[in-house]
């Protein structure tokens, strides 16, 4: 475990020039008195740390020293080489860039962990796009990913329905999700999503934008999606689920939290184990689309209209099958679905 500190803090004065005790102890999540320690240790092991006083001092590392990768794991290796996403970066134009990357981490790992991109290599395999849609990467792509990089102010024109539009973003990021491309940027004192493939010319301007520092492209993704879906579920239905309806709605949901919040806040079970859900939807008729696939497992309450849809359906399959008899069963039949 110190063992690992110790090359952790090697590498992070390497990467950051000058770090306070401070600084190293929340990024290593120790005291700095520990920090004080390993200094202390590395110093003792030939490692040329060096404190600078006064009030823009710190800790940092001789001019010039460099480590080699040689305190890896072959876990760590491994999953360094994991890390790589080829096809999505090669989309971004970064294909080059990424194989030498490569190359220049695997010169310098010791010879026992030089198989770690082939083993990598060999058991995984990253699929991004969804099924039945087009591989090729937006026209538009590499030039964004190049302004993203360079923090480069664009004028994008962009597809809107019949019309299009134009606008000058500062392009904060790039999001791919189930195989499509987002452009993350701020347009005036907001940010704003475009989809990349609806971007139909990018002028890169020479102006450079100050980055808001503070700007988290993972929790403002995470925000705007469950944002979009909770836009989306603009209608409500009740049901009564046995367990194993249950147990498969999970799985024909739009979205985690619609279940999660959902079950949290059902009905205690009824005497045939049975819990009633007041459950968002896109609308009564996707509901019934989803529902339908639990058959005998839910029971439609609310609203009337799909209750009486579901009767239908209920009497249109009961009178596909007249001459056969009712079977035996132990509890209802298992069922499951995946998305």
């Amino acid at each position: 475990m110190r063992a690992s500190r110790l090359i952790s803090v090697v590498l992070l004065l390497q990467s950051r020039g000058t770090m306070t005790a401070a600084e190293l102890a929340r990024e290593l999540e120790v005291s700095e008195r520990t920090v004080y320690r390993d200094v202390l240790a590395l110093s003792a092991a030939g490692v040329p740390v060096y404190a600078d006083r006064g009030r823009a001092g710190g800790y940092r590392l001789l001019g010039g020293y460099r480590t080699r990768l040689t305190g890896l794991t072959r876990d760590e290796a491994e999953a360094l080489f994991l890390a790589g996403l080829p096809g999505p970066a090669g989309d971004m134009g970064l294909a080059d860039a990424v194989a030498a990357a490569e190359l220049k981490v695997l010169a310098a790992l010791p010879p026992s962990l030089r198989d770690a991109p082939a083993r990598a290599g060999q058991r995984f395999h990253l699929d991004v796009p969804g099924w039945f849609r087009e591989a090729a990467p937006p026209e538009w792509l590499a030039e964004l990913a190049r302004a993203v990089w360079r923090d480069r102010v664009v004028e994008l024109r962009y597809r809107r329905g019949e019309r299009e539009v134009t606008r000058t973003v500062a392009p904060y990021g790039l999001v791919l999700k189930s195989g499509v491309w987002y452009l993350v940027g701020r347009v005036g004192d907001g940010y704003r999503t475009y989809r990349v493939d609806r971007v139909v010319g990018v002028v890169v301007g020479a102006e450079v934008f100050d980055r808001d520092e503070g700007f988290d492209l993972g929790a403002y993704w995470r925000e705007q999606a469950e944002a979009f879906l909770r836009e989306l579920l603009r209608a409500e239905v009740t049901v009564r689920l046995s367990p194993a309806g249950l147990r498969a709605l999970r799985h024909l949901v739009d979205a985690p939290f619609v279940y999660e919040e959902a079950v949290a806040a059902a009905d205690a079970p009824d005497g045939q184990g049975r819990r009633v859900l007041r459950l968002p939807v896109e609308s009564a008729a996707v509901a019934y689309t989803q529902l339908l696939a639990l058959g005998p497992e839910v029971e439609v309450l609310d609203p009337p209209e799909l209750r009486a849809r579901f009767a239908e359906a209920a009497r249109r399959s009961a009178a596909l099958y007249p001459d056969v008899p009712a079977a035996a069963a132990d509890g209802p039949a298992e069922i499951s679905g995946s998305r």
